[in-house]
């Protein structure tokens, strides 16, 4: 039997299509899932992302721990809850997963870490902890619910005036925590808003008061168009432990700067010479782009790693891992349905904060 999240009956009595989603029933659209995505993009949409995972790490090595066990540097974390997006990886450099680390003290953060991978990841975490004074505990008795659009955070406040004086000042990655709530200036959309963790006792009612307030409920259908015009990556299909970060469009979330910090796949990257990179690619003709399509370039051939109708665009998107050499602004082509469709490329980030990137 599939996991629920506490918000499952919710959800149910909302008349949303309910699908398994990495092991868990969750909502893929409540009605009209293009209305649902211009929800977010143009107010508020609120989503259900119980089914994540939060992990509490703690002890006087926390922060040695993590800086061998992610490819990003805590250290670099020193405002109370300043939070990092990162991958962890393996020794050959492929990725684990993709997490966010938020900072407490040196001796406490908190990891986030994918639903489909959440238990891959604390085996792994809590055998990597051998050997550091630490604790990886896991938090299931917490639910998560994401606020996002340009109205997310005054609808937010409208529903809870108590936590404007928390979280009015945060700035984009920052959270805040007080009365066992956690709330994060973060996304995964391109838009601003808060992730909420609280509670499962209390979310139900959370949801309720939300509701209430104006924010929609919006289904993870729209949630990957969302995050994928806002040029973000999704686990398991544009990385995993057969590819590594360097050719993911992830070589921003790799901290090389200080030598000694031996974390786990640097070696690796160091030794790599990189013959692929991550771009976006803008369909020129009619037809909708897909996940693991051939790319034909005049470099060599590459593949869609994501792809979909982008209705911010109204034009089909895709993000694809294609040999060095192409350059934004080529034209390349496509195999769709036994068809070669032109599709230019573009930086692999085509909307956000309700507004299209793409200058055509």
């Amino acid at each position: 039997m599939a996991n629920r999240t506490p918000l499952y009956e919710a959800h149910v009595a909302a008349g949303a299509k309910i699908v398994d989603f990495a092991g868990w029933e969750m909502p893929i659209n409540y009605g009209s899932q293009i209305e649902e995505h211009h929800q977010v993009r143009r107010d508020a949409g609120m989503f259900d992302v119980s089914h994540m995972r939060a992990v509490d790490v703690a002890g006087k090595d926390a922060q040695a721990y993590l800086r061998r066990l992610v490819a990003n540097d805590v250290a670099k974390l020193t405002l109370p809850g300043k939070a990092l997006y990162s991958c962890m990886l393996k020794e050959d450099g492929g990725v684990i997963d993709d997490l966010i680390i938020y900072f407490f003290t040196p001796e406490r953060y908190r990891v986030v870490v994918n639903a489909g991978t959440a238990d891959k990841d604390l085996a792994w975490m809590r055998a990597q902890a051998a050997g550091f004074a630490v604790t990886v505990g896991d938090r299931p008795e917490l639910a998560m619910i994401a606020v996002q659009g340009p109205q997310a955070r005054e609808r937010f406040w409208t529903a809870f005036p108590v936590a404007r004086a928390q979280t009015v000042l945060l700035q984009p990655f920052q959270a805040a925590e007080w009365d066992g709530w956690l709330v994060a200036r973060t996304g995964y959309t391109g838009e601003d808003g808060f992730e909420i963790t609280l509670p499962a006792a209390d979310a139900i009612e959370v949801w309720d008061k939300l509701k209430a307030a104006g924010i929609a409920p919006i289904g993870l259908g729209a949630r990957d168009t969302l995050r994928l015009e806002a040029g973000m990556n999704l686990y398991g299909q544009d990385m995993d432990e057969s590819q590594n970060p360097l050719e993911s469009g992830l070589t921003w979330t790799v901290d090389f700067k200080d030598a000694g910090r031996d974390f786990i796949g640097r070696k690796a990257l160091e030794a790599l010479k990189p013959t692929r990179q991550f771009l976006g690619l803008l369909l020129l003709d009619r037809g909708v782009l897909r996940a693991h399509q051939k790319v034909v370039t005049a470099k060599g051939d590459g593949e869609t790693t994501s792809g979909s109708f982008a209705p911010t665009l109204d034009k089909s998107i895709a993000l694809a891992r294609v040999p060095v050499g192409v350059a934004i602004g080529d034209i390349v082509e496509v195999e769709v349905r036994d068809k070669r469709l032109k599709a230019k490329v573009v930086k692999p980030s085509f909307a956000r904060n309700g507004k299209s990137l793409i200058q055509e």
